[in-house]
């Protein structure tokens, strides 16, 4: 089965709600290990309105598994994740007026820039990944920008099981779309993650997928933990992925 990666930008988002000190992300981390995570996951947004740049030397200090830093592929970012070396690093889109992110990167429309994006990280021992759509144009890119893995968004699918239920067409046909995907990453020589409004009743068909490596999961696993715990939340995930 699929890893999982939490994603603890939403125990950030609690913090900066009084820009105090707590909860305390790298307090998150070490809950979410506890609880069975693979990795952690955080985005270091360029307006900060989460993760703050000194929780990252915290967080690479204790992740005793793996640390995914998400950012957009600008100059700032590319020199803070080189700076930090985490394990993974992922490029996504990034609009300041979205409330999260609401789409996959178009690397398709800019594909030289992100190339060289790419190679500098990579020219530093970071893998790179890139946060796609289920779009065949896109993985073509990816593949030629040097990507080493693709995360799929799965937000298209997580909306329509939660509009329409786990058989409906429309559910189906978004959950074919990444089954597709997963496939043509592969096929492309690239390593397939998936992540985006997974909770605990859509993930199961998700992890079920063929050669999905990662499940990139946060704001259900935090949501969950406001009432049982962010230990037992992510226990509670790694248990419904196990049972695809």
């Amino acid at each position: 089965m699929p890893e999982l990666c939490v994603n603890i930008d939403h125990v950030a988002t609690v913090r900066q709600a009084r820009r105090t000190y707590e909860p305390d992300p790298v307090e998150a981390a070490v809950e979410a290990e506890a609880g069975g995570a693979d990795g952690i996951t955080v985005h270091l947004r360029e307006d900060r309105r989460h993760i703050q740049d000194a929780d990252l030397p915290r967080l690479k200090a204790v992740v005793r598994t793996k640390l995914n830093l998400e950012m957009a592929a600008t100059d700032e970012m590319i020199a803070i994740a080189i700076a930090l070396l985490p394990q993974l690093s992922m490029f996504v889109p990034e609009k300041r007026q979205e409330v999260t992110t609401e789409g996959g990167l178009d690397v398709a429309s800019q594909e030289f820039r992100i190339r060289e994006a790419v190679a500098r990280l990579k020219g530093a021992g970071i893998p790179v990944s890139a946060f796609i759509d289920a779009d065949e144009r896109q993985i073509d890119a990816a593949a030629h920008a040097g990507f080493d893995f693709c995360e799929i968004h799965t937000g298209p699918y997580a909306h329509a099981f939660h509009d329409h239920g786990a058989g409906h067409p429309a559910t189906l046909k978004e959950l074919t779309k990444i089954v597709r995907a997963a496939a043509a990453i592969r096929a492309a020589g690239m390593r397939a993650n998936a992540g985006h409004a997974l909770n605990e009743a859509n993930v199961r068909a998700v992890a079920a997928i063929e050669g999905l490596h990662e499940l990139h999961i946060g704001h259900a696993i935090v949501s969950r933990a406001v009432f049982v715990g962010l230990r037992e939340a992510v226990g509670r995930m790694k248990r419904a992925i196990g049972s695809c």
